[in-house]
């Protein structure tokens, strides 16, 4: 985590003129959101069809519609929540990826039912998966396995991959390409990282060339989440393709203590999404508590799971449900009860999910608040997509 970040950034950026919120809170700035937006598509060579984020990060359908506002019509998303919001915020091209079987397959198709100039497409792994989508217009995209053993054909199994897609083909469906999520692709050393993606790459282009070899087309190719973002750009084999290339960071929209320290600094992308806290508690001479525990900021990545908005001398300790502990450095005061701190996430995306509503943050003020509107998912019984 990049440390230096917490006294990096500019505090009247973030900081609100105004106290009087509840916290914890969820605080997004538009502003921010927007720069990231442009500059992630500037640095995609200025051309947004090549960005195909995955919003489980985005979350909120108002930030769906900047997206859509600057001109990223694709995306990817997981849950069947996500995947109606973002039919709503006006995405024209959703693939869930995510492998939906039993009900949830058939509320993916109930989804697409409802918004049918939405091209809807899902991921396949498997023959026996191809049965939930005949008789509707989902795409498919076989998902490739780059090495982190969730889901996906290993990328050395040229045959499976082919009999899936003439599987596809005869079941009348569209086979729309290959989804390969690179999520593994995350060493600190970015020379490291790279090294180690463009051999994943080799392979999956070795495969590519395999499924044409027998006649099968591959379209599409979608690949790369935040940290594999700069490995991609630099593989001209997937840049240079007959093929169309997407690259699928969500995490860029917001940015978080993690991702900032993985990308590049010349990318221009700042932090976009913070938590505001108050100090409830002195323990000890060294330790004060905030009001945000785990339940607020995502804890999944490691401790600290945090920084503090212009105190590199604080660090988070482990969090329970509702506290979190700081230490303070030698030599350094307290916070006095009730102040109000900045909370930088190290994981932004689980962190968002963990609030109802987010304050928008505009000249100092909150301007507006959001639903954070794909928090969750649908309930048990699925209602009318409409």
């Amino acid at each position: 985590m990049k440390e230096s970040l917490a006294s990096d950034l500019a505090r009247e950026i973030y900081e609100l003129k105004t106290e009087e919120m509840s916290t914890p809170s969820l605080l997004i700035y538009p502003e921010i959101v927007r720069q990231n937006i442009a500059r992630t598509i500037e640095t995609l060579g200025g051309d947004a069809g090549r960005w195909r984020p995955h919003l489980k990060t985005a979350k909120l359908a108002a930030v769906m519609k900047m997206l859509v506002g600057a001109g990223v019509s694709t995306a990817k998303c997981a849950t069947t929540l996500e995947l109606l919001t973002a039919c709503q915020s006006g995405m024209r091209d959703v693939l869930v990826a995510y492998p939906h079987t039993g009900a949830n397959a058939k509320r993916v198709a109930e989804i697409g039912a409802a918004f049918p100039n939405v091209r809807i497409s899902v991921l396949v792994d498997k023959s026996t998966e191809i049965g939930s989508w005949i008789g509707t217009p989902t795409g498919l995209f076989i998902d490739i396995n780059p090495g982190m053993d969730r889901t996906g054909v290993g990328r050395q199994c040229l045959e499976e991959a082919a009999a899936i897609a003439a599987e596809i083909k005869h079941a009348g469906l569209e086979f729309r390409g290959v989804h390969f999520y690179d999520g593994n692709s995350t060493e600190a050393n970015l020379e490291e990282r790279t090294e180690h993606a463009h051999k994943r790459y080799d392979e999956l282009l070795q495969l590519i060339k395999g499924l044409e070899a027998r006649g099968i087309a591959v379209n599409e190719v979608i690949t790369s989440g935040t940290p594999a973002v700069p490995c991609a750009l630099s593989y001209r084999g997937l840049w240079e393709a007959k093929f169309r290339h997407q690259v699928s960071p969500g995490t860029v929209v917001y940015n978080d203590a993690s991702s900032l320290g993985q990308l590049p600094a010349e990318y221009g992308l700042a932090p976009a999404a913070l938590v505001v806290s108050r100090v409830i508690s002195h323990p000890t001479a060294r330790i004060f508590t905030c009001d945000a525990g785990h339940k607020s900021v995502s804890v999944d990545s490691g401790v600290p799971h945090c920084l503090f908005l212009g105190h590199p001398e604080y660090e988070a300790m482990k969090p329970s449900e509702e506290h979190l502990p700081c230490l303070v450095q030698d030599g350094r005061s307290l916070p006095a009860i009730g102040s109000v701190l900045y909370l930088i996430p190290r994981h932004v995306c689980p962190t968002v999910n963990n609030f109802d509503w987010a304050a928008m943050v505009e000249k100092g003020g909150i301007s507006a608040t959001e639903r954070v509107t794909a928090r969750g998912r649908e309930g048990p019984l699925f209602a009318d997509p409409r």
